[in-house]
C-alpha cells in the first residue's frame, strides 16, 4: 500500500497564490476534477464528465490532462500538446475545462495535484471523478487512502467493469462511507470519506481499443 505522507505547506510548483492554471475559480463552486492520460480522449470520457456534472448539480469540471501517468508505459503515451486538443474537441460544453494543471503544479501524482488545487482555491468544493474502470485499479495509485480523505469522490458506471469495480479494495475498504447516488447534489459538501456510485447507460467507446484500431 502506497502512503502520500502529511501535505505539504507549500505544494511542488510554490505559493499556489501565484499560479496562472488557466482558468479561475470563485469561492462557493462546486467543482469536479476528472483526472486521466485521455490517451485519446473519446465520447466516453465525455459521458463520465458529463453525466457527473449533471448528477452532482456541479458548477465547473476540469479534465486534468497527466503528463504521464505512472501506472502506464511511456512510450503507448501520445504527446501532451496532442491529448490536451483532442480533449478540448469534446468539451465544448459549459462548465468544461481542460487544463495540464499537473504539469503548471509540478505534481506526478493525484494526491499532491489535489492538495495544490485545494491550497490555490481554498474556498471551492473538489470532488473527485473517476469511471468505474478507476476505481477498480484505485487502490494501485500513491495515497489513494489519503485521497479518500481530501475530497469526496464519484464514480461513474463503465461497461464490463461496474461490477468488479463495486467489490475492489477501495470500494470494499470504504464501503461504509459510500452515499446513496439521490444525495449527487450533496457530496461535494459532505465530510470527508464520502463516495458515491452513479449508476446511468454505459458508454462503450475506450482508448485502449482506440489505440489498437489506430495500430491496426
Amino acid at each position: 500500500m502506497w502512503f502520500a505522507g502529511p501535505a505539504r505547506r507549500s505544494p511542488l510548483a510554490g505559493r499556489p497564490q501565484a499560479l496562472r492554471l488557466g482558468f479561475d475559480l470563485k469561492r462557493g463552486m462546486t467543482v469536479g476534477l476528472y483526472g486521466g492520460s485521455f490517451n485519446p480522449a473519446h465520447d466516453g470520457h465525455a459521458h463520465v464528465a458529463e453525466t457527473a456534472k449533471r448528477r452532482l448539480g456541479l458548477d465547473r469540471v476540469i479534465w486534468l490532462v497527466s503528463p504521464q501517468n505512472p501506472l502506464k508505459s511511456r512510450h503507448e503515451t501520445a504527446d501532451l500538446a496532442a491529448r490536451l486538443a483532442g480533449a478540448r474537441t469534446l468539451t465544448q460544453g459549459y462548465g468544461m475545462v481542460v487544463a495540464a494543471v499537473e504539469t503548471k503544479l509540478g505534481s506526478n501524482y493525484t494526491i499532491d495535484t489535489i492538495r495544490g488545487l485545494k491550497a490555490r482555491f481554498p474556498g471551492v468544493k473538489f470532488v473527485w471523478i473517476m469511471g468505474a474502470d478507476s476505481l477498480a485499479s484505485f487502490h494501485r495509485w500513491k495515497g489513494w487512502t489519503q485521497i479518500m480523505h481530501e475530497v469526496p469522490i464519484a464514480v461513474v458506471s463503465r461497461p464490463w467493469i461496474s461490477l468488479k469495480s463495486r467489490f475492489s479494495p477501495a470500494a470494499v475498504r470504504f464501503s461504509r462511507f459510500r452515499k446513496s447516488p439521490q444525495s449527487g447534489p450533496r457530496l461535494a459538501y459532505a465530510k470527508t470519506p464520502a463516495w458515491t456510485f452513479l449508476f446511468g447507460r454505459f458508454h462503450f467507446q475506450s482508448s485502449t481499443a482506440l489505440r489498437a484500431r489506430r495500430k491496426g
